[in-house]
């Protein structure tokens, strides 16, 4: 009877014992839980900064200031473009990725800046993977193959037709074998075997007028950029560059159509540096889908060219960049272009 009052007695200790640990771990928690819980709350207490690669009155410059328009009214504080231009997006997504990771500064970047230039060149002064955490997703922006209103051009059967006839004296303009524009242009060469001259330019508002002013026969040139001019009608569609037609564009053509499988979409994505605190990543990332998904601002962003895409998790967000990562690692050495 002794024995069994000693166990009884050594039982009740250990099992309070095991009470009292796991209060402790609950109270060491509570801590973490309270902070989570402020940064969620008080978050933000001052001005949020977007930074773009790209100039103001750009096309990413006019999506990420309509959604702005949005969250400043959500947020209760303003969200301020800070535009830092030139470099292939370089200069942006440095100055993002050496931010103060406290949650106040994002990156409103597109292709090039999170995906495509870590194939073209050997060594940049950021890592588009380590620098950055997703945030949410804004979405696509197909590119086009446009030409002058006036152009004797009529569609796109035509100017591969007169390319091929006259091998380099039809000009198509973008910005660069290593951007994407130029990306596209050399994927077009490589599909039709049209052998296009692609003229480069330093930017795409100079290859754009070039095409205006008829010194280039076409250009390649996101929608975003180029929509209003064509409503203005002084350019004219002759194709676009995603897999299918595009909503409000359905008069044009896919290249899609003429080659299966081609796909060359831009996009835009909103990112942090790394080391942002995750309730902060969490809360714009549902500010941010509550933002694209109000019809008006939706319509507005379709009207700049892009086409809006709410919804995406942060999770969903990091697996659409990593898939994108090994698509275009593809597309990269398909058309020969090597890392320089």
């Amino acid at each position: 009877m002794k024995n069994f009052k000693t166990l009884s007695t050594t039982a009740t200790s250990a099992l309070g014992r095991r009470q009292l640990l796991q209060a402790a771990v609950s109270v060491a928690a509570f801590p973490s839980l309270l902070t989570s819980t402020a940064w969620a709350q008080a978050w933000p207490e001052k001005p949020v900064r977007f930074v773009l690669s790209q100039p103001a009155g750009s096309g990413p410059d006019n999506v990420a200031r309509i959604i702005s328009e949005r969250l400043s009214k959500s947020l209760g504080q303003a969200v301020v473009m800070d535009n830092k231009p030139g470099g292939q997006n370089v200069i942006g997504a440095q100055t993002a990725a050496r931010a103060t990771a406290d949650g106040y500064t994002f990156y409103f970047a597109t292709t090039a800046a999170l995906v495509t230039n870590a194939y073209l060149f050997k060594s940049m002064p950021y890592d588009p993977q380590k620098d950055f955490v997703p945030v949410a997703f804004v979405g696509k922006s197909p590119f086009a193959v446009l030409v002058r209103a006036e152009s004797p051009i009529q569609n796109l059967p035509d100017l591969l037709a007169r390319a091929k006839a006259g091998a380099g004296k039809v000009s198509l303009g973008n910005e660069g074998p290593r951007t994407f524009s130029g990306m596209i242009a050399r994927f077009l060469n490589a599909r039709s075997q049209a052998e296009l001259n692609l003229a480069s330019y330093a930017s795409v508002s100079v290859a754009v007028q070039d095409a205006i002013g008829g010194h280039i026969d076409a250009v390649v040139a996101d929608i975003a950029s180029t929509a209003q001019l064509v409503r203005q009608g002084r350019l004219r569609m002759l194709a676009v560059t995603s897999a299918t037609r595009v909503p409000g564009w359905e008069q044009v053509p896919a290249l899609a159509e003429t080659f299966p499988g081609f796909d060359m979409s831009g996009w835009f994505a909103l990112v942090a540096p790394t080391g942002t605190p995750k309730p902060v990543i969490e809360r714009m990332n549902r500010e941010f889908n509550a933002a694209t998904a109000d019809k008006e601002v939706a319509a507005k962003i379709t009207a700049a060219g892009p086409l809006p895409e709410s919804g995406m998790s942060v999770d969903q967000v990091g697996a659409f960049l990593k898939n994108e990562h090994q698509r275009w690692a593809q597309i990269t050495k398909e058309i020969g272009i090597l890392p320089e």
